[in-house]
């Protein structure tokens, strides 16, 4: 499911370009480098900088499923994908 679901995102562009973490050659040390690389920039910039971050940890779990198959209806997941979701 994981492999059809992540290829039909990828041909339809649809993932956010700084979506780190699952995505091959998107880890998450690569994240914290294009955070570095940020506050970098605006530090020599003599930009003002406010960091929030957030534990997501089983994030997963606390998701309202009606949004999400809401959500992957309207991205063009439809048929046995979206009936899979609807049963889990």
């Amino acid at each position: 499911m994981f492999n059809r679901m992540y290829s039909f995102l990828l041909q339809n562009d649809i993932l956010y370009k700084y979506q780190f973490g699952f995505r091959k050659g998107f880890s998450t040390f690569q994240a914290l480098i294009e955070l570095l690389d940020t506050i970098y920039f605006h530090r020599d910039n003599h930009d003002f900088l406010i960091g929030m971050f957030f534990d997501l940890q089983k994030a997963f779990d606390t998701v309202d499923h009606s949004i999400l198959l809401y959500k992957l209806e309207n991205y063009g997941f439809r048929g046995i994908v979206l009936k899979w979701f609807h049963n889990y």
